[in-house]
């Protein structure tokens, strides 16, 4: 049986291996006993993905203690499995203690007996999910919360194929994790002792060349910059993150000639102190690089996040605004870029496949059946992604093509399994460049799109429900969304309720059926009786929130502006949040 918060408060205030300032942030709030239970209520829970938190002292906190409990579950699951000689790649981001977190990791694994390869740099979560690849590694962490705010840090597990555990590897080190006692059953060495193994090494250069080479591989039309790069500009901010390197290389050797960088935001800064969040989903976070697009008369601003794995794009519209594209617009923009390119090229299959996740917008689906292309759809979360790419490759069933996330992720090709904000980079600026040549602007290209595949717009809705009350405001709420299914939605009737949780669909006129091939997840989806509106409801698998998704199509922007913004309240409503 679990212990209380505040006994657990004390094992650890009383525990002799307690670093000395951890127990001084714990002393100083002996007295706050809503401080103490938040700290304590709960383990951070490690999931599929790893484990995500506010960095502080306690089991429900990011610190060297849980990171170190959270390495001794993936040592033993890699030693249970006999890979301990393929060793595990560890890579980290900016943020405050990822570091000193990343080094604690290799310090468990050596102590087990598994050869560990730290970047001897912050990189790219990309490039460390090709590095297990290129290692042949048994496994991966990155240290990141991704382009969350500067309180957090998050470990990401990856398993040796370069994607996110699946469910059942990270079910059974989530076993391991939960009977170990966070400060007697962690085997850990000191620095100088890990310093001396043979089974600890640095990675240096030559992944990162490989990495880059394997990116600029990916280029749809290598030679357009050729034609407009002279006065092609753009702007590009890594927003304190790890982007600039790799982005930077790749640029250059693609022949991208002025390139012009936000200078404060190419600084790593662990407090992100230029921004209000590192999050290139908002157009906040471009406050900086528009003003600088401003005065180099540039059209176009690029910006990755933290971990550089999702990329954010900023065009200038008709009337000379800048305007953030939704992540959901970005990827219909690059499908229909590479698979317009590759048409051009007689390079399509009858099987070839582009991958999307159930929350994303449906205009990748209407650009795929143009192009004679299969969609195939998965669960929230690049890992499901990356489990279709694997997939494909075992079976010969499908070819992979493009995968994108309405978070703005995506990835063209098949050398890493997470998304890869550095070699979307490339395409998207290879994209403007092809536009500027037929005198087009991103922005002309996107209306274009529009006029073709109708007017879809969507909307991302988080209701935040923090701490131990708010865990249980999140599943009181899609309990009461399960036992009290709505019929309509704004006056609209639902067409079809899709539970993924349960794994059915219930349609209007009462008949039922599975969903498909999907894990079992708590999502709610409803489909609307127009045939163009859809509703995703889910709690957030890394934040206390509730996260809606609302996406819908029209004849005119007009019509879906107004559309999208009656849903929303609509379904607000419906949930009273």
């Amino acid at each position: 049986m679990r212990k209380t918060s505040q006994q657990l408060y004390e094992y650890w205030i009383e525990n002799p291996n307690l670093d000395k300032e951890v127990k001084e942030e714990l002393l100083s709030i002996k007295d706050l006993q809503n401080e103490i239970e938040e700290r304590f209520y709960r383990d951070l829970e490690f999931g599929t993905g790893g484990m995500r938190g506010i960095i502080g002292a306690g089991t429900n906190r990011m610190n060297i203690y849980t990171v170190r409990r959270a390495t001794q579950g993936l040592a033993e699951y890699v030693l249970k499995n006999g890979v301990a000689d393929s060793g595990v790649v560890i890579g980290y981001d900016t943020r405050y203690l990822s570091d000193v977190f990343a080094k604690e990791t290799a310090r468990v694994l050596v102590a087990n007996g598994i050869k560990a390869y730290l970047f001897d740099a912050i990189h790219a979560t990309p490039e460390v999910s090709f590095a297990i690849r290129y290692y042949n590694a048994a496994a991966g962490v990155m240290i990141t919360a991704s382009h969350n705010p500067k309180e957090y840090n998050g470990y990401k597990a990856y398993g040796p194929d370069g994607a996110q555990f699946p469910p059942e590897a990270s079910d059974a080190i989530v076993e391991v994790v939960n009977k170990c006692d966070i400060f007697e059953d962690v085997k850990i060495i000191t620095d100088s002792e890990l310093e001396a193994s043979d089974l600890f090494e640095l990675i240096g250069k030559e992944v990162d060349e490989k990495f880059i080479d394997t990116v600029l591989n990916q280029a749809v039309n290598p030679d357009i910059l050729k034609e407009v790069g002279d006065d092609f500009k753009i702007v590009y901010t890594p927003l304190h993150g790890t982007g600039l390197r790799p982005v930077l290389a790749v640029l250059e050797r693609i022949g991208m000639k002025n390139v012009i960088v936000e200078p404060n935001q190419a600084v790593p800064d662990s407090n992100f102190s230029t921004v209000k969040s590192p999050n290139p989903e908002e157009k906040d976070a471009f406050t900086d690089a528009i003003e600088l697009a401003k005065k180099n008369n540039a059209s176009i601003i690029i910006g990755t996040d933290p971990d550089a794995d999702r990329v954010g794009v900023v065009v200038r519209d008709s009337e000379g605004e800048y305007r953030v594209l939704t992540g959901n617009q970005t990827g219909a923009l690059l499908c229909e870029y590479i698979l317009s390119a590759k048409k051009a090229k007689n390079a399509l299959k009858p099987n070839s496949t582009i991958v999307k996740t159930i929350v994303t917008s449906d205009m990748g689906k209407a650009i795929a059946k143009n192009y004679g292309v299969q969609m195939v759809e998965v669960l929230t979360g690049f890992k499901y992604i990356a489990e279709k790419i694997a997939e494909f490759e075992k079976t010969g069933s499908n070819v992979y093509e493009f995968g994108f996330e309405e978070s703005y992720g995506y990835l063209p090709g098949t050398y890493a399994r997470d998304k890869d904000s550095v070699a979307s980079v490339m395409l998207i600026v290879e994209m403007a460049a092809t536009y500027r040549a037929k005198n087009m602007t991103l922005y002309d290209g996107l209306m274009e799109l529009f006029e073709r595949y109708g007017y879809h717009e969507e909307k991302t809705v988080s209701v935040v429900m923090p701490g131990k009350d708010g865990m249980k405001q999140i599943s009181d709420t899609m309990k009461k969304i399960r036992e009290n299914v709505p019929s309509e939605l704004g006056g609209i009737k639902i067409k079809q309720t899709q539970d993924y949780l349960s794994g059915e669909y219930y349609n209007d006129d009462g008949s039922k059926g599975s969903v498909g091939d999907f894990p079992k997840s708590n999502v709610l989806k409803f489909c609307l009786a127009d045939d163009k509106t859809f509703v995703v409801v889910r709690p957030s698998g890394t934040e206390p929130k509730i996260k809606l998704y609302i996406c819908t199509a029209a004849s005119t922007p007009e019509e879906a502006h107004s559309q999208i913004n009656y849903m929303t309240g609509a379904v607000r409503g419906y949930l009273g949040i």
